[in-house]
């Protein structure tokens, strides 16, 4: 078997974990949005819907308490 040299020893960390923040920001920022905007969805279903999509009323109410965060 061949051995290589891992791409850790020639990549600097220290470099791009500052470019990395705003990435993580803008990803965590954007699954909150995706949070608020599926929960306004959830909260419009009519009974018929929520049956068929498997959701209990007291699931749907428990998904509609949480924070965005969460």
């Amino acid at each position: 078997m061949e051995r290589t040299l891992s791409s850790d020893l020639f990549f600097d960390h220290s470099h791009a974990s500052a470019g990395a923040l705003p990435l993580r920001i803008l990803a965590t920022l954007s699954l909150w949005q995706r949070r608020i905007v599926s929960r306004r969805q959830l909260a419009r279903l009519d009974a018929r819907l929520l049956a068929d999509a498997g959701i209990s009323e007291v699931q749907r109410q428990a998904e509609l308490r949480k924070p965005f965060w969460r």
